[in-house]
């Protein structure tokens, strides 16, 4: 009798034992700023880093030949931004605040403006920003200071958008990049630089005059489209949109992200994507706008993490999921980079860092 009584408490420790582990594990990996890393983190970690902390753009060193365009080991203000915002979804101050010093130390000019790129050892070549990436970057610092409530994150956003706003912009629009070696601007606004969800918390910040954020918003709700596409552009003296006939399936999934904090949807680029997936399978990188048949033989990770996330946007987690599945067949195809997406020994920081986003995303859209 006593043996068995012995035995039933020995088992009834045992089982509490094991219900508060399950729990604990649960815990670390539900609760906010303690999730288990992904295994594309933890790829980029180890292989994308260059020495000085900063994304490598390839995992192949290559030499730059063309200063408008990242080579091999160079690093972009656009991946810093991407990594803070996936910093600020994972409710992570530390990978956040090493991002900031990341950015203080070689990204921030004495000008205060971002450079756009940088060498692999953290030089700067440039005297240009880059739009798109100074907003991404803003956006992340304001739900920073949400967040966490420090200063040194309000101040920069302040500084950076002060620059923007005095320097950058033509005929009230924000352009896509200022030269402030030669003090001349661009005379064109991409869409996908239109990001309204930064515009939207540098007003709510101060930061942002309502006739600025209203002219932008404005541009997006009367922006045309040709019953699938967007246009690429807006050209500010001429006032016109201008379209591209080759189509980046990456800049219209942006603009259409950019298109659901209007309070629209992007039905038409919905339907059509939803339909190449049905009938397909797959998503392809560009496609030609007149015939909507693929400019390309191949899939782009980058496509479906935007698509991911967009999908999420409009009430669709059913497909989100399934372009997750998609996205994540095209991971682990180099057995030596584990959760890279590595194609022919090379993959772009870009291929990697948009679906670890969506990952996040969908991951905290479950919860």
């Amino acid at each position: 009798m006593k043996n068995t009584i012995h035995k039933n408490a020995v088992i009834s420790v045992a089982i509490s034992i094991f219900l508060a582990l399950t729990i604990m594990t649960i815990w670390l990996i539900k609760s906010p700023g303690r999730e288990v890393s992904s295994l594309t983190e933890q790829f980029i970690e180890q292989h994308m880093r260059n020495e000085n902390g900063t994304l490598a753009t390839y995992l192949e060193p290559a030499s730059s030949t063309d200063p408008d365009m990242a080579a091999g080991k160079e690093a972009l203000s656009e991946s810093l931004g991407l990594w803070m915002q996936y910093a600020v979804l994972q409710q992570d101050k530390q990978k956040f605040d090493e991002s900031l010093t990341i950015l203080k130390s070689y990204f921030l000019s004495p000008q205060h403006y971002i450079r756009w790129k940088l060498t692999p050892t953290g030089q700067s070549e440039v005297s240009t920003n880059a739009l798109g990436d100074d907003l991404r970057i803003v956006d992340a610092l304001l739900k920073a200071f949400s967040l966490w409530n420090e200063e040194s994150y309000m101040s920069l956003a302040k500084e950076v958008s002060s620059t923007l706003q005095s320097i950058g912009m033509q005929n009230g629009y924000l352009v896509d990049f200022h030269d402030f070696k030669q003090n001349q601007s661009a005379q064109t606004l991409s869409l996908a630089y239109v990001d309204l969800s930064a515009m939207k918390g540098m007003l709510r910040n101060h930061l942002m005059q309502e006739p600025i954020f209203e002219r932008h918003k404005n541009l997006l709700l009367d922006m045309p489209n040709d019953g699938v596409f967007y246009p690429k552009a807006y050209q500010i003296p001429s006032r016109q949109y201008v379209y591209d006939e080759q189509v980046n399936i990456i800049d219209q999934l942006i603009v259409g992200l950019h298109v659901t904090e209007t309070g629209q949807k992007p039905a038409g680029l919905l339907a059509f994507l939803k339909r190449e997936f049905q009938q397909h399978h797959q998503i392809m990188g560009q496609y030609t706008r007149k015939t909507r048949a693929p400019a390309v033989a191949y899939e782009s990770p980058a496509v479906y993490g935007l698509a991911v996330m967009l999908a999420l946007k409009c009430d669709d987690p059913q497909w989100a999921e399934q372009l997750e599945k998609r996205m994540l067949n095209l991971r682990d195809q180099n057995p030596a980079y584990s959760g890279g997406y590595v194609f022919n020994n090379n993959t772009h920081i870009f291929d990697n860092l948009l679906p670890l986003l969506a990952e996040v995303t969908l991951n905290n859209n479950h919860r």
